[in-house]
């Protein structure tokens, strides 16, 4: 009888230290849980993407709002391959705080090609293909190609041509004017077009003072048809320089 007394108290003592063990490992899940469950997220550096957008994309699986989890899955392993997005960073803050760093891809405009919409950078290089638009990103008409790949320069005849998208991009951005399309023709003159409204640039002489001139007049060209008229515009030839052809 006592062996069988002996066998059972050391079956019960087996079974709370079991238990225990557990309630111990419970107790510290729980503990991880709660002191490192994130509630404050900061998105720094996108516009491509909403904040809440980006934040699916990094805290995800069940332990994704976990800040310790986090911590050892980004720690020297930064987020690629995403569209748009050079690469993104993951900042431990606090056990209740972090702050994702989005660094874009430098995108000038964009062509169309086969139903996509290829996306280049300052230097003609393609950076992504995609089926979206992006806003305030210009689409550029008026290119000649017959091919493109992604990681390689648009095979235009010219490839000056990407320093004057580059700089109309920028004049734009500049000067907070919204364009729905850049168009360059084989003769070097520019036209941007608002809704059936179009604006001829005609080249990049005075491009600055052109571009300081048309914020100004751009409102007023909603609902209009016809090609607003600047070829020969500049700070000294600006009376009767902007004139409006109404379409027929």
């Amino acid at each position: 009888m006592r062996w069988r007394r002996g066998i059972q108290l050391k079956s019960l003592k087996n079974l709370i230290l079991v238990l225990a063990v557990i309630a111990l490992l419970l107790g510290a899940v729980f503990f991880v849980r709660s002191f490192f469950m994130v509630t404050e997220v900061t998105v720094a550096g996108s516009s491509h993407y909403t904040d809440q957008e980006v934040q699916d994309m990094i805290m995800t699986g069940p332990m994704g709002n976990n800040s310790l989890y986090l911590l050892f899955r980004y720690r020297n392993h930064p987020v690629t391959n995403i569209p748009f997005i050079e690469r993104m960073d993951v900042n431990i803050n606090s056990p209740h705080a972090i702050t994702i760093e989005v660094y874009e891809k430098a995108v000038a405009g964009y062509v169309g090609f086969l139903d996509h919409y290829m996306y280049f950078d300052r230097d003609g290089i393609i950076v992504e293909s995609s089926s979206r638009q992006l806003e305030g990103i210009p689409y550029v008409t008026g290119l000649n190609f017959d091919h493109c790949v992604v990681g390689e320069q648009l095979p235009v005849k010219d490839p000056e041509i990407f320093n004057d998208i580059l700089s109309i991009t920028q004049l734009l951005t500049k000067y907070d004017i919204v364009t729905d399309s850049i168009y360059f023709s084989r003769d070097d003159t520019i036209t941007l077009f608002f809704g059936e409204a179009r604006v001829a640039l005609g080249t990049m002489d005075n491009i600055d003072e052109k571009m300081i001139r048309l914020r100004y007049i751009v409102p007023s060209l909603k609902g209009l048809k016809g090609v607003l008229r600047m070829e020969n515009y500049s700070e000294e030839n600006s009376d009767g320089y902007i004139t409006f052809e109404e379409d027929e």
